[in-house]
């Protein structure tokens, strides 16, 4: 955009720039007097001033620089632009005394953006040309300037790039310009037009007062769509400029009608939407094209430019544009020299005869799109001019071709990163690119060893990056002949061998220096070579970013180091131990990283009041002792990063003198005390993370005074109840594992994305309260005393995602209504009670615990089938390793039998544990299709019915515990396949049968089947006679109750009914029978009620005895 943007300044300048060419007339002394007095009037920088410091009465005047005079020597011409003019202009200036003055050019200039455009421009009534732009003039546009009636070009623009704007009020656009009917050229980029009326009718006021326009720019004006049909009677414009002005109800084809003398056209961020159309083709005499910034979609066809033979400058880049690159998109414009089509959606390879021809382009850039497939070794074949090539952020692959940039003797900048290139770099690939600046070849797949001769002849390369790699081998001796290296990147490959830094003293221009993530070791001269400490680094006076982090550096940090202009010092993931005295903070230095090595003691940095240090991190160390003191010195402190040290003691209030700290993390020491109320002082506070000490007392609320995003008080000591402020406009909070009591504040959780208050006393119930945009992803209440039901408002949370309100008191039935977006769903040890049969379909469910509750009901109620997360694709193949980042706390589940934190839950891992309930019924097939299953728990249920052989395509299963049920019937075999189950509890059921073979099977001890009688074979003592085994009475071989007859039970019946009749036939007909039955019956009868009278008289007695005992 900025080489576009400097295009159409040139335009401008070819069509607004007044030649200083002077007349040979002697110029009037009055005129002199009048220009020398403006010199004295004007203030100005002489040291940067090329005319106004040349003037003085030994030069005629009208020779003058930045002057031009008449045949009668009156000044007419005066162009001052970029003379360094600071100050203002008064209205009685001698400028405006020059009455016959036809062009005034004042542009580029310093007025501070303080002083206002002087009315005083009104009396310079012969005016044609007046050129005000990016001068810093601010406030109104005058109403004088309306009365300048000859004005031919007016130009009171102003870059993007600078400051405050002019404004269209009083005048307004239609008063500024209803009277300079001459006018030709109207550029009034970034000037404010205030009139909503004035906004939308800006096309009908233009065309009505001056319809033989020809240059018209009015970027960044706040104008607004649609377009009338008269902005057709703008038919004469060659220039239109219109970038950044909301023109969304405007459509392309409207902009590209009846303007056949179109040479520039700049639409950039005007929110276009749609295709390029057809009609675009009739620009014939166009040259200059920018379309960046907007949404345009579909492909680019192959005839897009065909007829457009003059385009020299094309930019479509950030747009939605998609589709390949057409072979002849580009064929016939010869006078092409820039292409810009980035940050689209590009696909497909890249044409070898794309730019066939295009002798005059200097500038492609194809970055950040889809493009595919290998680089054509032709591709860039006789474009002598090329200085500019960017195709990064692509999805390239293959080798680089020798031969790709042969010849480009111009070619200054090359940018192939985050691609998929592959291979070896080619010793010739920038073989006599004696002009190339910038390679960046970053993020790729490249191999091998560098070249030894393949930083020969760069003398002017100036920024080298072949991080993210996969080089290797030693860096070669080239590499240190490169006089003009400012910036050189090799970090995070597989460089190995000795580090020679002594020999970057041939470099001494060098200013970053990054060989992090290698395996390189340090070459100091006499020290040894896993230190670097004995160095003295001559020559290294203009390095001001060196990061020689994550290698295996050892030692003390040498003094070194402070003697240079660093501002940025990465030397983290190393094992260095100490700091080698003498040292200081240089004032220069902004950014200090020494975390994850082993400095160990108490640590004094030397950091004076005037420091500019913002960014210190010594996390993941072996510091002790209390927080050093030099921190307080640090007041600019922007991030202070010291946790995973044995830092102890309070949190000193001196930190309070940082007020400009963003980021404050001191967890995982050993801090006590209660946190000061001085960190307040911090407003901009952001992050707070204390997590892991042992902090006590309660929650400042004055923490609500600050605009925290992100606050992490876990794993202290902390009591008190929640400030009921702290829900209001933090995104995270994370107060688990303290002592904090009370309820949840009733506050609607608006902006709360993270929230974390398990493990403490919470009482009460969950606030009904969560809003309509409720932003709520995770929400962990687990373990406090949290009791009656889940807020039905809790369904609003449609980005919810993880849930766990494990162990409370909470009596509810399931919540149905929970997100669809739900991944996991811990509900276990509550009083959960009713049917678990909800309508919704939870695609993403990966973890579902409702374990220890009172649910009930058939597991067949249960929409399984529609767990999808839990499916592994079609495929078989696991999903990327993807995880979702459970921010500081985790999630608690039993695993295997045993209590497990998870802080991280990858993709392809899922459980349910539906135990300890009541469920009942026969175990679905569906769960079979569930097969990125880990673990599996239904224990503790009263299921029955056979174990589904589905379950043999649970092939990621690694516990199964279906322990306590009703179940019955043969394990089946298929069990035998689960190569990955390491816990398998099938304990008291009613199972039969031989117990299945397998790998993994057979490791299971008897612990695993016990209580299951009907089961032989290993590892039971139990051995089977026979391959089969009878089920047990009731029961088939398939655990299946039995339906047929069963004769033997049939026969016992009937002889049941034939003994009671026989007896009941005596008593009724025969006397002697009946006397002796009653008789003995009336025995058995007194000899039980005797029993238990001496049975109660016994228990009295006990019961006496151990009254009085007591």
């Amino acid at each position: 955009m900025l080489s576009s943007l400097l295009f159409f300044i040139c335009i401008l300048t070819s069509s607004c720039t007044f030649t200083t060419h002077s007349y040979n007339n002697k110029c009037l002394r009055h005129q002199e007097i009048l220009l020398l007095k403006l010199k004295h009037e004007l203030i100005f920088d002489s040291s940067r001033s090329t005319k106004l410091v040349r003037w003085n009465g030994s030069v005629e005047c009208c020779l003058w620089h930045g002057v031009e005079c008449d045949a009668s020597g009156y000044v007419v011409s005066l162009h001052l632009d970029g003379e360094a003019i600071s100050g203002g202009v008064r209205d009685s200036s001698s400028l405006f005394r020059f009455k016959y003055l036809q062009k005034l050019n004042l542009a580029y200039n310093y007025f501070d953006y303080t002083h206002h455009i002087p009315k005083g421009i009104g009396n310079l009534t012969y005016l044609t040309h007046l050129n005000l732009s990016n001068a810093g003039f601010v406030g109104q546009v005058p109403a004088e300037i309306s009365s300048l009636t000859r004005l031919v070009s007016l130009d009171i623009s102003k870059d993007i790039y600078f400051g405050s704007t002019l404004s269209l009020e009083h005048p307004n656009l239609e008063m500024l310009v209803q009277n300079l009917t001459e006018l030709r050229e109207l550029h009034l980029d970034e000037v404010y037009i205030s009139s909503l009326h004035e906004s939308e009718n800006w096309v009908h006021i233009i065309s009505s007062h001056l319809p033989n326009l020809t240059s018209l720019s009015l970027a960044d004006c706040n104008l607004f769509g649609p377009l009338p049909k008269s902005f057709s009677k703008l038919h004469s414009l060659s220039i239109l400029r219109l970038d950044r002005n909301n023109l969304s109800t405007v459509a392309l084809h409207d902009l590209l009608t009846n303007f056949p003398s179109l040479t520039a056209l700049t639409l950039s961020g005007c929110s276009l939407k749609g295709s390029i159309p057809s009609t675009f083709a009739n620009l014939t005499k166009l040259s200059h094209v920018d379309l960046s910034v907007n949404s345009l979609t579909g492909p680019l066809p192959s005839t897009l430019f065909a007829n457009l033979t003059k385009l020299s400058h094309v930019d479509l880049s950030f747009n939605s544009l998609t589709g390949s690159l057409p072979s002849t998109l580009f064929a016939n414009l010869t006078k092409l020299s820039h292409v810009d089509l980035s940050f689209n959606s590009l696909t497909g390879s890249l044409p070898s005869t794309l730019f066939a021809n295009l002798t005059k382009l200097s500038h492609v850039d194809f970055s950040e799109n889809s493009l595919t497939g290998s680089l054509p070794s032709t591709l860039f074949a006789n474009l002598t001019k090329l200085s500019h090539v960017d195709l990064s952020v692509n999805s390239l692959t293959g080798p680089l071709p020798s031969t790709l940039f042969a010849n480009l003797t111009k070619l200054s900048h090359v940018d192939l990163s985050f691609n998929s290139l592959t291979g070896s770099l080619p010793s010739t690939l920038f073989a006599n690119l004696t002009k190339l600046s910038h390679v960046d070849l970053s993020d790729n797949s490249l191999t091998g060893s560098l070249p030894s001769t393949f930083f020969e002849g760069l003398s002017n390369l100036v920024h080298l990056d072949l991080s993210v790699n996969s080089f290797s081998g030693n860096i070669p001796r080239s590499l240190f002949a490169l006089p003009s290296l400012l910036e050189l990147d090799l970090s995070d490959n597989q460089f190995n061998g000795t580090f020679q830094l002594d020999h970057f003293r041939s470099l001494p221009n060098l200013t970053l220096l990054d060989p992090s993530g290698n395996s390189l070791s340090i070459d100091a001269g006499n020290v040894n070579s896993s230190s670097y400490g004995g160095l003295q680094l001559k020559g290294f006076e203009f390095i001001k970013h060196l990061d020689l982090s994550n290698n295996s550096i050892a030692g003390e940090i040498p003094s070194w180091i402070w003697g240079t202009q660093l501002e940025y010092l990465d030397l983290s993931f190393n094992l260095l131990t100490n700091l080698q005295k003498p040292y200081y903070i240089p004032p220069t230095l902004y950014t200090i990283y020494l975390q994850s090595n082993q400095l160990r003691d108490e640590l004094h940095l030397p950091v004076s009041f005037e420091s500019e240090l913002y960014s210190l991190n010594l996390a993941d160390n072996k510091l002790s002792g209390s927080i050093p003191t030099f921190i307080c010195n640090a007041t600019q402190l922007i991030d202070l990063d010291l946790s995973g040290n044995k830092l102890s003691g309070s949190i000193p209030t001196c930190l309070g003198n940082a007020t400009q700290l963003e980021t404050l993390d001191l967890s995982g020491n050993k801090l006590s005390g209660s946190i000061p109320t001085c960190l307040c002082n911090a407003t901009q506070l952001s992050h707070l993370d204390l997590y892991g000490n042992k902090l006590s007392g309660s929650i400042p609320t004055c923490l609500c005074n600050a605009t925290l995003i992100d606050l992490d008080l876990s794993g202290n000591k902390l009591s008190g109840s929640i400030p009921a402020c702290l829900l209001i406009n933090i995104r995270v909070i994370d107060l688990s594992g303290n002592n904090i009591s009370g309820g949840i504040p009733p506050f609607p959780l608006q902006m709360i994305g993270f929230l974390d208050l398990s493990q403490n006393y919470i009482s009460g119930s969950i606030p009904d309260i969560f809003p309509t945009d409720c932003g709520l992803t995770y929400l962990y209440l687990n373990n406090n005393t949290l009791e009656g039901k889940i807020p039905k408002s809790l369904g609003r949370c449609t980005q919810l995602k993880y849930m766990n309100v494990g162990n409370n008191m909470m009596n509810d039935t399931f919540p149905c209504m929970l997100s669809p977006t739900l991944r996991v769903l811990v509900l276990h040890s509550n009083r959960f009670h009713g049917q678990v049969r909800c309508h919704i379909s939870w695609l993403n469910l990966q973890i579902l615990d409702i374990s220890s509750n009172h649910f009930s009901g058939s597991l067949e109620s249960i929409n399984f089938s529609s767990w999808m997360a839990m499916e592994l694709p079609s495929d078989g193949k696991l999903r990327d390793g993807n995880y979702d980042d459970m921010y500081s706390s985790g999630l608690t589940l039993i695993v295997k039998g045993q209590m497990m934190e998870l802080y991280k839950i990858w993709a392809d891992f899922s459980t349910i544990d539906l135990s300890s309930n009541s469920f009942y019924g026969k175990i679905p097939n569906a769960i079979g299709n569930l097969t990125s299953l880990h673990q599996l728990n239904f224990s503790h249920n009263s299921l029955n019915g056979s174990i589904p052989k589905s379950f043999g395509q649970l092939k990621n299963l690694e516990s199964l515990d279906l322990s306590v049920n009703q179940l019955a019937g043969q394990i089946p075999e298929e069990l035998g396949g689960l190569t990955f189950l390491s816990k398998l509890n099938l304990s008291y059921n009613k199972f039969v049968g031989v117990i299945p073979k397998g790998r993994q099977i057979q490791t299971f001890s008897a612990d695993s089947y016990e209580g299951n009688s009907g089961l032989c074979g290993f590892p039971l003592d139990t051995s089977c006679s026979n391959t089969s085994v009878p089920p047990p009475p009731g029961y088939d071989e398939n655990g299946e109750e039995k339906r047929e007859i069963e004769w033997e039970y049939v026969c016992a019946a009937v002889g049941y009914v034939v003994g009671v009749g026989s007896i009941v036939w005596l008593l009724l007909f025969c006397r002697s029978f009946r006397e002796k039955y009653f008789g003995k019956i009336e025995e058995v009868v007194e000899g039980m009620f005797v029993a238990r009278d001496m049975r109660r008289r016994r228990a009295r007695r006990a019961a006496a005895r151990n009254r009085v005992s007591r």
